[in-house]
């Protein structure tokens, strides 16, 4: 069996939400479809990490999720043989 907690009352006063600010999203929504990113995502599958790509959904009858997560292997094919961008 296991030890009884010691604390008998006490609970936790650590940070429950962390919402993110205006500025950050606006950030995000920035960055997120510039070249910037989509040659970041490029130099990490070369370099074999796992990329994931955001693509309209192939089925149509899916309209509840007009857009997909994919991995890039799958679209791009095998990174292995390519070269990463230099920077």
């Amino acid at each position: 069996m296991g030890k009884k907690s010691s604390r008998a009352t006490q609970t936790s006063k650590g940070v429950h939400c962390q919402k993110r600010s205006a500025e950050s999203k606006a950030q995000r929504r920035e960055y997120n479809s510039t070249f910037t990113e989509g040659s970041n995502k490029r130099a990490a599958w070369a370099r074999g990490k796992r990329v994931m790509l955001t693509i309209p959904n192939p089925n149509t009858n899916e309209t509840n999720k007009p857009f997909i997560r994919v991995n890039a292997s799958d679209i791009w094919g095998d990174w292995r043989g390519k070269k990463a961008p230099s920077k």
